[in-house]
């Protein structure tokens, strides 16, 4: 129980009235309250808390003209020093999951999805012999052959991993033959990546994970050798067949990239979460280059394609819009490897690898595309919600890293 044993009227200044409470609880901590009403009517309440090893922290609480309520963190550290944190603001929500695996059954066939064939470019060879030619990882795809890809009918599109002529070195991703062997057996598979030693490497919690799924599910994370390196000599070394925990390191070479953000974009239906903030790619490209996410003029000649194409504003009043937000939030992605989700994969990857590797412009209008491109075809794409997907997995930040490249 508290006992507010004092109220103290402060002094009413000319720009802003100010009253103080003092409160004393019953554990003998101190906490100060002022709450300030300014010219514009509105209000805001700070908290001033001592605790028993004399730490100071305030906390401001701001209540905006439309009754929004938001809330600040200030801690006062023992130096004096203050730092600054907001409250977290997006949380995770109920997500219902089956109790237990007993009586699954894996799909016969995908009779309820769209079928066809993909073949992809594995092998470009030069045009002539007088023009200058460099292999290139995602291939030559023209103007003309990009368009077509988008049609989904039996085809072959380019779809990364493309090799040049005879007597040309590799285009990259290199990947030892062993590990090819153990992928090509999987059938449910957890795939990560870290590359220019850009995170710290997190483990599947062991004790959590059900027998079922060790016994079942591949969990292969791709590594280059600077971030292998890195994580050894953190201690985090594959054991004698390649394992570090329930991951089974897979250690790519020649990475095809320079930009690290392009590397990791290799290739219901498809499941992927909204953005927890924005809904628009408009949004996202003010975001982008408010951050200097990338080369702003790279964005722009992107951002100008896409519009010139088609590409809309998501409208929330929609019931019927074709997704609730235009920007996902690609760190936990859902897939079967049906040829729509394939298609989709690929053509994703080559807008990545055409335009920028900020792969949140791209989605919406790639997706779009598509479906608008094959009305009688459907691609079976649900995106879920923000709070479902931190029910489900746990986002870090990337570790503190040099500059990237500006240019695309």
């Amino acid at each position: 129980m508290e006992s507010k044993f004092s109220t103290i009227p402060h002094s009413i200044q000319e720009e802003r009235n100010l009253q103080e409470n003092i409160v004393v609880s019953d554990d003998g901590k101190t906490s100060k309250e002022n709450i300030v009403v300014s010219d514009d009517g509105k209000t805001s309440k700070e908290n001033i808390v001592v605790s028993d090893d004399g730490k100071t922290s305030k906390e401001n609480i701001v209540v905006s003209d439309d009754g929004k309520t938001s809330k600040e963190n200030i801690v006062v550290s023992d130096d004096g020093k203050m730092s600054k944190g907001k409250r977290r603001k997006h949380f995770p929500c109920e997500v219902g999951l089956l109790e237990s695996v007993d009586g699954l059954v894996e799909p016969k066939n995908y009779t309820n999805f769209t079928w066809f064939s993909l073949e992809y470019v594995d092998r470009e060879d030069r045009t002539s012999k007088i023009d200058l030619f460099e292999p290139r990882f995602g291939g030559h795809q023209t103007l003309e052959e990009r368009e077509t890809s988008f049609y989904a009918k039996n085809q072959t599109l380019h779809c990364g991993f493309v090799k040049g002529p005879p007597g040309h070195p590799s285009t990259g991703f290199d990947i030892n033959e062993k590990d090819k062997a153990y992928m090509y057996r999987c059938k449910v598979a957890v795939s990560s990546c870290i590359f220019g030693s850009s995170d710290f490497l997190r483990r599947p919690t062991s004790k959590l994970m059900s027998q079922y799924s060790k016994d079942n599910v591949c969990f292969v994370m791709f590594l280059d050798d600077q971030t292998l390196s890195k994580l050894s000599s953190e201690g985090s070394s594959p054991d004698e067949k390649g394992y570090i925990g329930l991951w089974k390191i897979v250690v790519v070479k020649n990475l095809p990239y320079e930009d690290m953000r392009r590397t990791g974009k290799v290739p219901a239906e498809y499941a992927i979460s909204n953005h927890y903030d924005r809904h628009n790619v408009w949004e996202e490209v003010l975001q982008n280059k408010r951050l200097n996410k990338y080369n702003h003029t790279a964005i722009d000649e992107q951002f100008n394609f896409y519009q010139s194409d088609g590409l809309p504003k998501v409208d929330p009043s929609k019931p019927n819009d074709p997704l609730p937000s235009y920007v996902p939030e690609g760190s936990f992605i859902i897939r079967a490897h049906t040829p729509m989700s394939n298609l989709f994969s690929c053509l994703w990857f080559n807008e990545v690898d055409r335009f920028t590797s900020r792969d949140q412009l791209s989605f919406a209008y790639t997706y779009l595309k598509l479906r608008r491109m094959n009305p009688e075809r459907p691609f079976q794409l649900y995106m879920f919600k923000d709070c479902e997907r931190r029910a489900l997995v746990k986002l870090f930040r990337h570790r503190a890293l040099p500059s990237l490249p500006e240019t695309a």
